[in-house]
């Protein structure tokens, strides 16, 4: 019997005091930072600190006498398990009648009622619609109170780690062409000043790289780029010498990370400031003078960030090749273990998976945590094995594995299934046709000028056939060296309001449908492509989706009896693609296990 107890209760019982000081009905708890990032450095992990609940996206409520919190799809059944003992009932999004957090609020608040909601920590849009939707029942948003830090004790530092050049030969354009790209887009909106607070979109912009965030090589900061200089908002000690010299030649000033909210204070007000409502957090635009106009659009680094170029694709497609042979190798071993009669876990998988990617060359680090789901742990998408809670794995059923590797020359992500013996019939069949929608998908062909949700139904409708689908989208973008998760483009059901991004040549994009049955397994497959052209007709250029990953299926997870002829050519010759890349990175064993893999079906 578990004599674990949590301590949340006694965490919100602190923010509900501070609540109580400051007169405040509710506070509401996102997943964010300053910069809106999707991994959170420790010191703005507060959603977690007040719930319990460790999972990346999700939404935290808390009253007076009660709150919730809201996540999607990915993560109920974590949720359900970690909110136990909290006093928190979990809030499905997108279930049935289950109201958003603002709906939720609305109908509990009364005339004068306030919410706070600290300005480091939401975007000027999302602060915008809230504060609409609070207005219609006779309450207000306040961004200016910071409740959970103030009921937050030992709250961690920010994090200091350097800033490192990302130099030639992997950063084939130079940072005064892409500041020289922006400041066009600038003149063409009409804007003197542009402020970029997305973490990924200044690293890429100034060609440079940090580790403040676990997994995504960037680093804290602010960039305000003017008419021909632009200012890094930064603490400075991270900075080595030469980093501060290559800036200021490129006409960068360095200015203390604090300050950034005080230099747009200080901007004339003749300045017309250009800004990404969603990427921009209030509190830096606090003292902005009422006066300064703004032109809200997205910042033009985010679609050329997104489209590769020539030489980067090269990199990409070399990275490929490494983390290809790492993972023939961690398999490998893992197949190797259990058939000795070892004992393997979860957390073995990682270590192999881990230990195999950082003896390749430019290996920098994981792009994310690696999912190691054994049987019915795989019907969790995100599920993560720790030292208190992992499975051991047996010389039958499926191993889902989820991972991905930060290199110099890229970034990768790609997910397997491993047969660690025998399979039912219902995996193998589940499996084939999960990986029958990747196929429809990784063949298409598509006018200039398709988004992903266009797309999106060639990947489910082998599982919508036989009367099954999946709850996460089916493609996101994918950094170079940078985010694993990049906008603006992505495949997946079209949502109200989320604008329809144009699939363009050089965006590249994750295909991973997948299939999840709790208590039994899960299966995804995922494979990395980017968008090239593929002919030009009568109608206009038409595109297509080059495969960038390179690592072999395992076909003892696939009735094969149930792929179409076109369908078993496309994975053989996949297949021959693979085998040819990986050979020479690998020998003795290794290679012999990736032609066995590698062979026709």
């Amino acid at each position: 019997m578990s004599t674990h107890i949590s301590p949340v209760p006694a965490r919100l019982q602190a923010l509900r005091a501070a609540m109580a000081r400051e007169g405040v009905a509710a506070v509401v708890v996102p997943t964010a930072d300053p910069h809106l990032s999707e991994y959170l450095p420790p010191r703005w992990q507060a959603r977690e600190w007040f719930s319990g609940f460790t999972g990346s996206a999700g939404l935290l409520v808390v009253t007076a006498e009660g709150g919730g919190l809201w996540t999607d799809s990915r993560y109920f059944s974590q949720a359900e398990t970690e909110l136990a003992g909290s006093g928190l009932p979990l809030m499905k999004q997108n279930v049935g009648d289950t109201p958003d957090h603002a709906t939720w609020l609305a109908e509990r608040l009364g005339e004068g009622d306030s919410v706070a909601l600290a300005g480091d920590s939401v975007s000027v849009t999302a602060a915008e619609s809230l504060a609409r939707r609070l207005e219609t029942g006779g309450s207000r948003l306040r961004t200016d109170l910071d409740l959970p830090a103030a009921a937050w004790p030992d709250r961690p530092a920010r994090p200091d780690a350097a800033v490192f050049a990302h130099a030639a030969p992997f950063a084939s354009v130079t940072r005064a062409e892409k500041l020289a790209q922006v400041r066009q887009a600038m003149r063409k909106a009409g804007a003197t000043h542009h402020l970029v607070s997305s973490l990924d979109d200044i690293a890429w912009l100034t060609n440079l790289r940090g580790a403040d965030v676990d997994y995504n090589p960037v680093f804290l900061a602010h960039l305000l780029i003017g008419a021909d200089r632009a200012t890094l908002f930064v603490d400075a000690a991270k900075l080595p010498v030469d980093v501060k010299a290559s800036l200021a030649v490129d006409g960068v000033a360095v200015a203390d990370y604090g300050t950034a909210a005080s230099a747009l204070a200080a901007l004339p007000d003749d300045a017309v400031l250009l800004i990404d409502p969603a990427k921009v957090v209030v509190a830096v635009l606090e003292g902005l003078p009422t006066a300064v106009k703004q032109v809200h659009a997205a910042a033009p680094s985010t679609a050329r960030k997104a489209r590769k170029t020539g030489e980067e694709l090269d990199h990409i497609r070399e990275a490929m090749r490494r983390d290809g042979a790492a993972l023939a190798k961690a398999f490998r071993r893992i197949e190797e273990t259990l058939a000795v009669g070892k004992p393997v876990s979860e957390l073995d998988v990682d270590t192999f998976v881990r230990d195999a990617r950082a003896a390749q060359a430019g290996f920098v680090g994981e792009s994310f945590s690696t999912i190691a789901g054994y049987q019915a742990n795989g019907a969790l998408p995100h599920y993560r094995a720790t030292p208190t809670h992992f499975s051991p794995l047996a010389a039958e059923g499926l191993l889902l594995v989820d991972s991905g590797g930060q290199y110099l020359g890229g970034t990768t992500d790609i997910t397997r299934m491993l047969a660690l013996g025998p399979v039912t019939d219902e995996q193998r069949r589940d499996s084939t046709l999960v990986l029958k929608g990747m196929i429809a998908l990784s063949r298409a062909r598509f006018p200039a000028g398709t988004n992903g949700p266009q797309l999106d139904a060639l990947a489910r409708a082998p599982l919508w056939a036989a009367g099954m689908d999946f709850g996460h989208g089916t493609g996101h973008g994918v950094g170079y060296f940078l985010n694993v998760h990049e906008g603006p483009h992505g495949i997946r059901p079209p949502r109200a309001g989320v604008p329809l991004v144009a699939l363009e040549t050089g965006m590249i994009t994750s295909i991973e449908p997948g299939l999840y049955k709790p208590g039994r397994h899960g299966i995804r497959h995922e494979n990395l492509a980017v968008v090239v052209q593929a002919d030009t007709t009568e109608f206009g250029d038409f595109y297509a989706f080059e495969t960038l990953t390179l690592c072999p299926f395992d076909r003892r997870t696939l009735d094969a009896r149930l792929l179409e002829p076109s369908e078993r050519a496309w994975l053989d010759d996949y297949h021959a693609i693979v085998r040819a890349a990986l050979s020479p990175l690998l020998d003795g064993e290794d290679r012999a296990w990736l032609e066995w893999h590698c062979a026709p079906l």
